[in-house]
């Protein structure tokens, strides 16, 4: 019987626990904007955690896949430092993780052209988060860039011969193709690759304050590098019901049962317990707890972050670093790659 997803993770945060030196992560994300709650408790918390337990860590600054569902890349230079402070005020260690762009490593990029050959036309076409994402997409037309967007991540992932890739339920679809095109790969040429597995997070989902997906582009997150007054303005203005007695029930008040989660998560707390707390002081009683808990929260996060984006040079030294890493990472793997198809 195959086994699911979620077991899997199991299994793998195990073996984790015992010999986390055998494991190389590769994550990231887009520059396009801070990174928020949503993003901390989600992927960033998480990352921190397996880079403390012993796992080697690759972050990927994916600048080039902005392009993916854009036709240009606003504020570019500023949203990768950005990201780079987000990275090390959420507790990334840059002594030991690699914290690298796509566009300083060519030869990364120049594993997209072999992989290209090991899928169809059909299969890219019926990966399902490629649709989802075609059909939010702010471009006027979709690009080949965004229709090879699985691909890139391949290379993304393989370049660095990653066997652990941290993800959602969302991406798996993505994380296959990624282990087909391992499998086709050394069954042509040769054992190169490994064959990735997922890492299912286990993190909860936060909506946004308006009740809907949180995002960047939606306004409706609140940014690690926000202030305490604009969190407050934000929180102020979160969509709840007109019922007074504070519940967390996900499923039938989702967005009351969101605010109490975030309180929980800040507070490492159950939120049921939150909620039992609040009782009947109805959503300006939770939205003063959201609020205290999470400037209280972040407000060492703040600190750091606001000392890191002061001090750019260090945060382009950071990337120096790890673009210098990565790239003698994938010049030895682009080197592999040549002499197994050569052969």
């Amino acid at each position: 019987m195959d086994i699911t997803p979620e077991a899997r993770s199991r299994e793998l945060e195990e073996r984790i626990a015992v010999d986390p030196g055998a494991f190389r992560i590769l994550t990231g994300d887009r520059p396009t904007g801070p990174l928020h709650l949503g993003h901390y408790f989600g992927t960033l918390a998480n990352r921190a955690r397996l880079q403390r337990a012993g796992v080697e860590l690759f972050v990927l600054v994916a600048d080039y896949q902005v392009l993916t569902d854009r036709d240009v890349a606003d504020h570019l230079s500023d949203y990768v430092e950005g990201l780079v402070a987000d990275y090390l005020a959420a507790g990334i260690d840059p002594s030991t993780a690699t914290i690298f762009r796509h566009s300083s490593v060519p030869a990364l990029n120049q594993l997209m052209l072999p992989f290209l050959s090991l899928v169809s036309i059909a299969e890219l076409s019926r990966n399902p988060t490629v649709k989802d994402e075609i059909a939010t997409s702010r471009q006027a037309a979709v690009s080949g860039l965004m229709f090879t967007y699985p691909v890139h991540q391949a290379a993304d992932i393989l370049f660095c011969k990653a066997n652990l890739v941290p993800v959602g339920k969302d991406q798996l679809p993505h994380q296959e193709v990624t282990r087909t095109i391992a499998r086709r790969f050394n069954e042509r040429y040769g054992p190169v690759f490994p064959v990735p597995d997922a890492l299912l997070s286990s993190a909860p989902l936060l909506l946004g304050t308006d009740g809907r997906k949180m995002s960047k582009s939606r306004g409706n997150a609140i940014a690690l590098s926000a202030t305490e007054d604009e969190t407050a303005r934000l929180i102020r203005r979160a969509v709840t019901d007109a019922d007074r007695t504070i519940t967390y029930a996900p499923e039938t008040r989702p967005e009351v049962s969101s605010l109490v989660l975030l309180a929980a998560l800040c507070q490492d707390r159950d939120p049921h317990a939150v909620a039992a707390e609040i009782g009947d002081g109805g959503s300006a009683a939770l939205k003063k707890v959201v609020t205290d808990s999470v400037n209280e929260f972040l407000r060492p996060i703040r600190a750091r972050r606001a000392e890191l984006a002061a001090d750019r040079a260090y945060l382009r030294g950071v990337l120096a670093a790890g673009d210098e890493r990565a790239n003698a990472v994938a010049d030895r793997t682009l080197a592999e790659v040549r002499e197994a198809m050569a052969s």
